[in-house]
């Protein structure tokens, strides 16, 4: 019995210089690989970025956000009609066009006149296309152009050709509805419209207004005007305020009214990471932090409030005071909520379309998963013996 007792003690203490060499093992390796960075985690740390700078190992500007930086980015994207829009001239809105449906009636002063018979006085023609060339053929005038001319030009043209045949016509010339001059007007995913441009609709706004063109977000929506293969863009609510962006339409104009998909991607300590559709045509940072649930209150530095963006190389100069830059820039803004004026810099800062705002994790939360990692990696050095014994 002494010997069996004797043995069990010998056993008991080779299986707790295991638990602890297998345990110091367990602890060695999750502290090595919190060292090495391999441990699960939301990103890149504060340091990482820093890393990322031209000063460092990397190809981006981090740059801390005070107000000249906010001043000097707060751009917001400019769109405008150039001077191939803005220097045409409104299209008369008599002038008759290939396509246009043209009305005749011609009174004569006798009883059996070439067109007018049986006594009638008057004859109607009361739809005459104008071909593809321009021209309308009237029986007694012959083919006549038409395109270029007004309804009164066109009315003395065929008057003077019949009173070769006939004594003192009288003619009356009206334009009617037809498939000449037209804008059309698409609505992606609401329809499309053709509006045929009439003395009311020859300019961008009375066209937009025939085709009931409103947008669902008239501070995000874009108006798009294709000209003889040329694209310009103006915003809806610009449009409605400036007088001088309702430009005048030329035949064929292809208008496009469209909420385009404006947004920036929220990713790290915060509420929820993804991605957010502007609901204005820009958003400050702090607003954008508020949208995706504001900062984790567990996990979240408040000193590390990133901003990514491909700056345009004007910006970018003026925010580096620079001039030695050529092209759109990779900027890393830093906003640290902790200062002073913090939350002040991140409410003036503006967010832009294709923007990352990224928070960092703080130390705390990241020493706090190792510290799980080693215990849970304990227990189950610990444990680990018991099993080996039971099988």
């Amino acid at each position: 019995m002494a010997q069996d007792e004797g043995g069990g003690q010998l056993s008991q203490s080779i299986a707790g210089r295991r638990t602890r060499i297998m345990t110091g093992a367990a602890l060695s390796a999750v502290l090595g690989l919190g060292a090495c960075g391999i441990l699960p985690r939301i990103g890149p740390s504060k340091g990482e970025i820093y890393e990322g700078s031209v000063l460092r190992s990397g190809d981006a500007f981090v740059v801390e956000v005070n107000d000249r930086v906010t001043r000097a980015t707060a751009v917001v994207p400019a769109l405008t009609f150039d001077r191939h829009f803005l220097a045409a001239g409104a299209i008369g809105a008599d002038t008759i066009r290939p396509g246009d449906v043209i009305g005749l009636t011609v009174f004569e002063n006798v009883e059996e006149g070439l067109l007018a018979t049986g006594g009638a006085g008057a004859a109607a023609l009361p739809e005459l296309q104008v071909d593809e060339s321009g021209f309308i053929f009237v029986p007694y005038a012959g083919r006549i152009r038409a395109a270029g001319q007004t309804p009164e030009a066109l009315r003395r043209i065929i008057t003077a050709r019949l009173d070769e045949q006939t004594p003192d016509p009288q003619v009356l010339v009206q334009r009617v509805a037809g498939d000449g001059a037209s804008v059309s007007i698409v609505f992606p995913g609401a329809g499309s419209s053709v509006v045929p441009l009439q003395r009311a609709t020859r300019t961008l706004l009375p066209a937009l207004a025939a085709a009931g063109a409103v947008p669902a977000n008239p501070e995000t929506a874009q108006v798009t005007i294709t000209r003889a293969g040329r694209s310009r863009s103006v915003w809806y609510d610009e449009l409605l305020r400036e007088p001088a962006l309702d430009i005048a339409l030329r035949d064929g104009d292809a208008i496009v009214v469209d909420n385009p998909p404006l947004s920036f991607t929220a990713l790290g300590a915060t509420g929820a990471q993804t991605q957010v559709r502007f609901e204005e045509r820009t958003t400050s940072a702090l607003e954008a932090i508020a949208q995706v649930g504001g900062l984790s209150p567990t996990t979240a530095d408040p000193t590390g409030v990133f901003v990514l963006r491909n700056e345009a190389e004007p910006v970018a100069a003026q925010v580096l005071g620079r001039g030695d830059l050529q092209g759109a820039q990779r900027m890393i803004y830093v906003l640290d909520l902790t200062r002073p004026n913090g939350l002040f810099e991140a409410r003036d800062f503006l967010i832009r379309d294709g923007d990352t705002v990224y928070v960092t994790e703080a130390p705390y939360a990241q020493f706090t998963r190792i510290i799980t990692s080693i215990t849970g990696a304990a227990t189950a050095a610990t444990g680990l013996p018991d099993t080996l014994a039971g099988g």
